[in-house]
């Protein structure tokens, strides 16, 4: 059974929100259903820092040995860092979707955005727990 940590939020596109210290930053990545589905993970291709991007627009693509899949912004905003880490080994995604497998770092644009986006209860709804 996936992982669903209860203080993340969700996207119905198997992306989560990690909410940092920072009022307007966040962290986001794909969940452990979402990486169980695709398989192995070989290659993901992410924004360079500074990239802007609405909600629910392509920010990347993560590669498997299953399917190529892109990757969507769950609210508006900034990229400020990305997990180059992901760039040598890919694989973090799996091992470790919502800690070193985080993919990147965003600057909210519209925080009221974050209202939209599921709760845990919901996600797990969603993904038939």
């Amino acid at each position: 059974m996936a992982k669903i940590p209860e203080h993340l939020l969700y996207t119905e596109e198997h992306e989560f929100v990690h909410k940092m210290d920072a009022d307007d930053e966040v962290e986001i990545g794909i969940t452990d259903w979402a990486q169980s589905e695709l398989g192995d993970v070989v290659y993901v291709d992410l924004p360079a820092v500074g990239s802007k991007f609405g909600k629910m627009e392509p920010f990347g693509t993560i590669e498997a040995v299953k399917a190529v899949s892109e990757l969507y912004c769950p609210i508006a905003g900034e990229v400020i860092e990305v997990n180059g880490a992901l760039e040598n080994d890919p694989s973090l995604v799996n091992k470790d979707p919502y800690g070193a497998g985080w993919m990147i770092r965003l600057r909210v644009r519209k925080p009221s955005e974050l209202k939209e986006l599921l709760g845990p209860e919901e996600y797990a709804s969603h993904v038939g727990h």
